[in-house]
């Protein structure tokens, strides 16, 4: 995962985000958007090996249990989005490696958030969880701060937090504040 910048990325800088939102039928919207990209199973799948570090063909197919065919679409049209870049590792024959560019990597909180929704809805047992590994360049003596080298790693459990004020997001707490022309949150303010 990356850190944050306070610098965000534009339109221009990633081609995965190509002015899609105004360009779908229906409401414009970011989420209709990266559904384009992301909205098929297999996409979202062979991400999730690429963050578990499985960055060969024959590994994303068989832990996705994706059809070669599907799966090789789906990493082509991944590639063309952005999100994804293809790695020589072999000249004779040709091989390549899939890794995750940094727009594929700022996709690391969805994959957690469906997890975390996966884990507490779908999963009697989380079949997988994620540990949290504190690493900060400022070390401290103080033994219960969690700068201190020797922290323990822990399962994540990671919220929403917002960078302005550092409180927790939750849903009621959040307005809607629509930009598109002739669009309000109900849907469309003029006729057709």
């Amino acid at each position: 995962m990356t850190p944050h910048t306070d610098a965000q990325p534009t339109a221009a800088q990633h081609p995965a985000t190509r002015s899609a939102a105004t360009a779908l039928p229906g409401r414009p919207c970011s989420i209709a958007a990266a559904l384009q990209v992301l909205g098929e199973k297999w996409a979202l799948l062979a991400v999730r090996e690429l963050f578990y570090g499985n960055h060969r063909f024959d590994r994303i197919a068989r832990n996705t249990g994706a059809p070669r065919d599907r799966l090789t679409a789906r990493l082509r049209a991944l590639e063309e989005a952005g999100v994804v870049e293809r790695r020589a590792y072999s000249e004779r024959p040709p091989r390549y490696e899939y890794h995750l560019t940094e727009a594929g990597r700022d996709l690391a909180p969805l994959t957690q958030a469906l997890l975390a929704w996966g884990d507490r809805w779908l999963s009697p047992e989380p079949p997988v969880v994620l540990h949290h590994h504190p690493h900060h360049p400022k070390a401290t003596d103080d033994p219960g701060h969690p700068d201190r080298p020797d922290h323990p790693d822990h399962p994540l459990d990671a919220a929403w937090t917002c960078r302005t004020c550092g409180i927790e997001v939750r849903s009621p707490d959040l307005t809607l504040e629509v930009r598109s022309p002739d669009w309000d949150r109900h849907g469309p303010t003029t006729a057709g």
